[in-house]
């Protein structure tokens, strides 16, 4: 069964590689689908895969890499068809 999330991740996660740290984590679990900054500072992806892969992802979102400061992540359901994880540009 392959599920679809939304991310709303805030707190310190611009300026510490969030995105490329989610990109290289996306790849590791096989999920797909991307990741961007917005311009209010927060980060926000679609992952899409296995419920287990998405959980994983879910979990390590909470923490991020190792310089971010997490404040919250937002989950909610998406939609979409995804073949790659690719980091998006800011909007």
């Amino acid at each position: 069964m392959t599920l679809t999330k939304h991310l709303l991740i805030t707190g310190r996660v611009q300026g510490v590689g969030f995105r490329f740290y989610m990109q290289r984590k996306a790849r590791e679990l096989g999920l797909t689908g991307w990741v961007r900054n917005c311009r209010d500072g927060s980060v926000e992806a679609v992952i899409q895969g296995t419920s287990e892969a998405v959980e994983t992802m879910i979990a390590w979102a909470r923490r991020g890499p190792p310089s971010a400061v997490v404040a919250e992540v937002r989950v909610s359901e998406a939609s979409g068809d995804f073949t790659t994880f690719e980091a998006r540009l800011t909007e």
